[in-house]
């Protein structure tokens, strides 16, 4: 009789051991599935995850890179150059994704699908690829993030940064005003890279 209790008794031992491994692998594979989405190259929503953008000075050597990311606002631009001129310089989105030096004149003027004003002081402002000023430092480096809360990087919209022939970032000589039309009477353009896929 003893016997028969203590096999009754390892039975049930592993029967619970078997339905706790299982409970263990069904969460594990929830998880897996939850993490799916996070590693897709394809996000949900079709936007694309980042995009890495070389730029260039007036004399076509590389001085820096720009990274964009889509937020819950817009996009974050994170910006990292070398060899500028110290002080504050206008950083804009220009509509044509064409950097053609020494005068970067082939990207034409700023990004702006909605038809409005330049600058974030003007009552009809601001352009979409209107951008905080940056500040670039003794050495001539610049480390610096601006918030672009009117355009994607979701294709098909007609703010998107990836519209057919795409768009360009441009670093200028001086300061935007931030209510000079139509450019913030920010100077020549220094610095310019091609956003596209």
């Amino acid at each position: 009789m003893k016997k028969y209790i203590v096999i009754y008794s390892l039975a049930f031992v592993m029967l619970l051991a078997a339905c706790a491994d299982k409970e263990y692998d069904v969460e594990e594979t929830q998880n897996n599935s939850s993490n799916a989405g996070v590693k897709t190259s394809a996000p949900v929503s079709e936007e694309t995850e980042k995009l890495e953008v070389t730029m260039y000075n007036q004399d076509k050597e590389k001085i820096g890179t720009t990274t964009i990311r889509p937020v819950y606002t817009g996009v974050k631009i994170t910006l990292e150059a070398t060899d500028l001129p110290p002080g504050m310089h206008g950083f804009h989105i220009h509509e044509n994704g064409i950097c053609e030096a020494p005068d970067f004149k082939s990207s034409g003027g700023h990004f702006n699908p909605t038809g409005g004003k330049h600058g974030f002081e003007h009552p009809e402002g601001p352009h979409a690829g209107d951008l905080q000023n940056i500040k670039v430092d003794q050495d001539g480096n610049v480390f610096a993030d601006a918030a672009a809360e009117m355009v994607t990087l979701e294709k098909g919209k007609n703010n998107s940064l990836l519209k057919e022939g795409g768009t360009a970032l441009m670093i200028h000589s001086g300061a935007d005003d931030y209510k000079s039309q139509p450019s913030g009477d920010a100077g020549e353009r220094l610095a310019c890279g091609v956003i596209s896929e």
